[in-house]
C-alpha cells in the first residue's frame, strides 16, 4: 500500500515559509505576531513583528514594526526595527527607523530619525560599566 506524503511544515520549506497576507478590504485593530512572512496590502493599527516584511503600495500601519527585512511602499506611521529596510520610491515613513542595512529610493519620504542597529548596544555596555564604579565611590 503506497504511504501518502506527509505535509511539510512552513519552517521546514524554507527560512520563511508561506507569507500571511493582509488584503487591501482587511482593516486589523490589534497587534500581529508571526515568525514568518507577512505581507500588507490592507490597514493596521497595533505592531507587527515578522521574520519578513511587505508593505504594500496602498498599505497603511499605524504601530512599530519589528523584523529581519522591511519593505516598504505604503505609509508607515511609527518606529521601524530591522537588520535590512527598504524604502521603495512610494514609501513615506513618519517615525525613526533602527537599521543595520538601509535602502532609500529616491522619492521616499521620512520623518524621523536614522539610527544603525550596531550604535544601540554600543550605549547599553557604557551605562553597566558605570554602575559598579558609581557604587564604589558611593560606599
Amino acid at each position: 500500500m503506497a504511504e501518502s506524503p506527509r505535509p511539510v511544515p512552513a519552517a521546514a520549506s524554507g527560512p520563511r515559509g508561506t507569507p500571511s497576507i493582509i488584503s487591501a478590504n482587511l482593516h486589523i485593530v490589534g497587534n500581529l505576531k508571526t515568525e514568518g512572512e507577512i505581507q500588507v496590502d490592507g490597514v493596521i493599527d497595533g505592531d507587527v513583528t515578522a521574520q519578513a516584511l511587505t508593505v504594500g503600495s496602498h498599505a497603511r500601519i499605524a504601530g512599530e514594526l519589528v523584523a529581519d527585512d522591511i519593505v516598504v511602499h505604503g505609509q508607515i506611521s511609527g518606529k521601524i526595527s530591522a537588520r535590512q529596510v527598504r524604502l521603495a520610491k512610494t514609501a513615506k515613513v513618519v517615525g525613526d527607523i533602527v537599521h543595520e542595512v538601509l535602502a532609500i529610493e529616491a522619492g521616499a519620504h521620512i520623518e524621523g530619525q536614522l539610527r544603525r542597529l550596531d550604535e544601540e548596544p554600543r550605549r547599553k555596555p557604557e551605562a553597566v560599566t558605570k554602575l559598579p564604579v558609581a557604587e564604589k565611590a558611593a560606599g
